[in-house]
C-alpha cells in the first residue's frame, strides 16, 4: 500500500507526525535535513471535516497533551546519517466513547480485538485483565498499544482489513543507519521514563521522549532535543469524543555536524574487525584538526540500546571479555612503547642535548647502574645518529640520550605535544594518560626519577601512559611542521533548514617553532622506518607514497596478566601530510609474535592504500614498482625494567 493510503486510516496526530520522519537520504554538509522538514510550523494542522468542540460547545472537556520533539541528527562532515529519528508505528486497542463499559464488557470488547491483532502481526499478543481495566479505567478515552514497532508487512496487512477497533499510534523512534559505525562516539539515547498508566493529567507527554545516555548523544543533548507540540482531544459533556487536534506542531531539534568521514571511519572499523580481538585506529586532518576517523574494537551498535536493553543483555556487555563498552580510541591509555622515541628525540635535538649527526652506540645491551638494559636486537648496530637510530629503534641508544636530557625535559616536550593532558573532544571520560614526572614518582614510588626510570621512559615503557588519540594528534603536530590544532570532532551545531547555531572553528592552541633540520631528519628517520631495509614497518608501505611512521611494542598489567600493546603512529604522504594516525594493537597475553611492525603497522597500512588507491594508480603508471621491503627481523618483545634506588644516582 502507497504511503498516501495508508495515512488516510490514521489519525490527525499521525497526518503531523508521519509527514517527514522516515530515515532520509544522505545530503551535503553544511546542510543536514532533519525531521518534519515538511511540516509548516507556523500554522496549526486541523483534520479535515472537523470543528473544535470549544467553539460549539462551551462545556466540552479538552485534554491539552504534549507531543515528543524528534531529536536532531547527527552526520559525517559530507551529511551522511550517523543517527536519525523515524516514525515507528504501535498497533492499539481503541476503546468506544463513552466510557461506559463494566469490566466484564471490557473483557469482552478486548479480545477479539487481541485475537486480530495476533492475526494481522503474527506475534503472540497477550494483555493481562489488571492491565487492560487499569487503562481503561485511568486512560480509556486513549487507545491502548498492544504491539509496539510494526514492520511494514504487518502494516500492510492493517491497512488491508482496516480495522475500526484497532489504530496505527505514530511514535519517534531513534534510529542509527550504520549500526555500529562509529558507535562509541555517536552513542546512544534512551527513553526518558515508562509510559503514564495513571488517569491522564493536562501536559502530560503522549509517550516517553528520549535523551542522550552516551556520546555525542549525551553532549549535545539540548541542542539534539526539541520543541515539545500539543495535541488537544475535546469531549463533548456526554463523554463522547468530538475532535482531535494537533494545535502546535513539535520541532525538531538541531542537527550535530560532526568531522568523522564515514568512509574512512568504515575502512578502519573493517581493518580492526579482520585484524584485530581489540584496538583502535585514530586518523587526524593534520591540517586542521578535525578527527577524520576514531575506530575503536570491539564496537557497539547503538541500536541495541533502542527503545530499551534488557538487563540480561546489558550484563553481557559488560561481562564481555573483550570489553566493547570501552571507547579505546580515546579512554584507555597504554604505554606507548618506541613511538615515544619521536618526542624523546625532538626533546634532545631541539634543546641541543645532541645534535643531528651526533652519534651514540647500539649494543644489544648496557648496564645503568646495576642493572642490564637490553635492546630488542641482539646484535650490535654499530655508531648510529638520530634518523638511523629511530629507523632501526635502537633502545640502547635512546637509553643513553634519555638519560643524558633527563626527565624534565623528556617531560616537557611530551607535554609540548600533546601527551599527558586531554585533548579536549566533546566525549565524556576522555583519559588524560600520564606523563611520570619527580613529584608523581615520589608520591607512588617514594623516591625522584633515576637512570633506570630514563631508560624506561625514553622508550615509552614505565610509567608512561598515552591514548591513540593523543599519539595521532602528536602525530599531525610533527606532519604540519608544528601547529598544534585545537582537535575537532564537531564543526557545527544547525537547524534542520541550514542555519548555523554554533560553529566550532578551526583554531591553532600553539606553535612549536622546529628547526628545519631538526624536523626534516625526524621525518627522515620515520621514512626510512617504513621504506628501508632496516626499518620495522615495511608491512605499512604504500605502493608510490611515501609514509612516514614509527612502531612501539609495550607490555602492560600486573605480573602473570600481563598484555601487549603494539602501536604504529605517523602521517602520509610525509612531504605534504594529509593524514595522521595512531594504531594500537591490544594482544591477550605477552608474546613476542606480537609487535608493531608485524600486526598494527598492516593495519593502517591496508587503510591507507584503500585510500591512496586512485593517486598510487597514476604514479604507478609513471613510474616503475619500486623492490619490497624487507621485513623486519623478529622482535624480543621486552618489558619495562624494574628499577631500584640502590647504587644510582638521582637525574631531573
Amino acid at each position: 500500500m502507497t504511503r498516501r493510503s495508508l495515512f488516510l486510516f490514521l489519525t490527525p496526530l499521525t497526518l503531523a507526525l508521519a509527514s517527514a520522519q522516515e530515515p532520509r537520504p544522505a545530503v551535503q554538509a553544511p546542510v543536514a535535513t532533519g525531521p518534519l522538514a515538511s511540516v509548516d510550523h507556523k500554522a496549526p494542522v486541523k483534520p479535515g471535516g472537523l470543528t473544535p468542540t470549544w467553539d460549539t460547545q462551551k462545556q466540552a472537556r479538552t485534554y491539552v497533551l504534549n507531543i515528543p520533539a524528534p531529536r536532531g541528527q547527527i552526520v559525517d562532515r559530507n551529511g551522511d546519517p550517523l543517527a536519525q529519528t523515524r516514525v515507528s508505528y504501535n498497533l492499539a486497542i481503541n476503546f468506544p466513547t463513552p466510557l461506559t463499559f463494566t469490566d466484564e464488557q471490557v473483557m469482552q470488547y478486548a479480545a477479539p480485538q487481541i485475537m486480530l491483532a495476533r492475526s494481522i502481526t503474527g506475534r503472540p499478543i497477550s494483555i493481562t485483565q489488571d492491565l487492560l481495566l487499569k487503562h481503561y479505567k485511568n486512560r480509556g478515552v486513549l487507545p491502548l498499544v498492544i504491539a509496539q514497532d510494526l514492520k511494514q508487512d504487518e502494516i500492510d496487512r492493517f491497512n488491508e482489513r482496516k480495522p475500526k477497533s484497532l489504530s496505527l499510534l505514530p511514535t519517534y523512534q531513534r534510529y542509527y543507519p550504520n549500526h555500529g559505525l562509529a558507535g562509541h562516539i555517536v552513542g546512544y539515547a534512551g527513553r526518558t521514563g515508562r509510559m503514564p498508566d495513571g488517569p491522564i493529567q493536562n501536559n502530560e507527554v503522549l509517550w516517553p521522549g528520549a535523551e542522550g545516555r552516551e556520546g555525542l548523544e549525551q553532549t549535545f543533548d539540548d541542542q539534539l532535543q526539541g520543541k515539545e507540540g500539543q495535541y488537544n482531544i475535546t469531549f463533548d459533556p456526554t463523554g463522547r469524543k468530538a475532535s482531535e487536534q494537533v494545535v502546535i506542531p513539535p520541532q525538531p531539534g538541531y542537527n550535530v555536524v560532526t568531522t568523522l568521514d564515514s568512509n574512512l571511519q568504515r575502512l578502519c572499523e573493517e581493518a580492526l574487525e579482520k585484524g584485530a580481538k581489540r584496538g583502535a585506529i585514530v586518523m587526524v586532518d593534520p591540517n586542521n584538526g578535525d578527527i577524520l576517523a576514531m575506530a575503536s574494537w570491539p564496537t557497539i551498535d547503538p541500536n541495541w540500546f533502542i527503545p530499551n536493553i534488557s538487563a540480561e543483555a546489558y550484563k553481557a556487555l559488560q561481562d564481555d571479555p573483550q570489553i566493547p563498552m570501552i571507547p579505546r580510541a580515546f579512554r584507555s591509555s597504554y604505554p606507548p612503547g618506541s613511538t615515544f622515541k619521536i618526542p624523546v628525540g625532538i626533546a634532545a635535538l631541539q634543546d641541543h642535548i645532541i645534535e643531528t649527526d651526533t652519534e651514540f652506540s647500539c649494543p644489544p645491551s648496557i648496564e645503568i647502574g646495576h642493572l642490564t638494559f637490553r635492546n630488542w636486537k641482539k646484535r650490535d648496530a654499530g655508531m648510529l645518529n638520530f634518523a638511523d637510530a629511530l629507523t632501526q629503534s635502537c633502545d640502547t641508544w635512546f637509553y643513553q640520550v634519555g638519560i643524558k636530557a633527563g626527565g624534565v625535559r623528556m617531560g616537557e616536550w611530551a607535554l609540548k605535544l600533546g601527551f599527558g593532558a586531554r585533548t579536549g573532544i566533546p566525549l565524556a571520560s576522555e583519559n588524560e594518560g600520564r606523563i611520570p614526572n619527580d613529584e608523581f614518582m615520589k608520591k607512588v614510588h617514594g623516591r625522584k626519577m633515576l637512570d633506570g626510570d630514563l631508560a624506561n621512559f625514553s622508550i615509552g615503557q614505565g610509567d608512561v601512559l598515552v591514548t591513540p588519540l593523543q599519539m595521532a594528534q602528536a602525530m599531525a603536530i610533527v606532519g604540519n611542521g608544528g601547529t598544534f590544532y585545537q582537535t575537532r570532532l564537531v564543526k557545527q551545531v544547525q537547524s534542520i533548514d541550514g542555519k548555523i547555531v554554533t560553529a566550532y572553528g578551526v583554531r591553532a592552541r600553539s606553535q612549536i617553532d622546529f628547526e628545519p633540520k631538526i624536523l626534516k631528519e625526524v621525518k627522515r628517520g620515520m621514512v626510512q622506518v617504513v621504506s628501508d631495509a632496516n626499518g620495522t614497518a615495511g608491512r605499512a608501505s604504500v605502493p608510490n607514497v611515501k609514509v612516514a611512521g614509527k612502531t612501539g611494542t609495550a607490555q602492560w598489567g600486573p605480573k602473570n596478566k600481563e598484555r601487549t600493546a603494539a602501536w604504529f603512529s605517523g602521517f602520509a604522504p610525509a612531504d605534504k601530510p594529509k593524514y595522521a594516525f595512531a594504531v594500537v594493537y591490544e594482544s591477550d597475553v605477552s608474546n613476542a609474535e606480537v609487535h608493531g611492525g608485524t600486526v598494527a603497522a598492516p593495519l593502517i597500512g591496508k587503510v591507507l592504500r584503500e585510500v591512496f588507491k586512485d593517486e598510487a594508480k597514476e604514479k604507478k603508471a609513471k613510474k616503475k614498482k619500486g623492490e619490497k621491503a624487507e621485513e623486519p627481523e623478529e622482535m624480543e618483545v621486552r618489558r619495562a625494567e624494574p628499577v631500584e634506588p640502590k647504587q644510582e644516582t638521582p637525574r631531573d
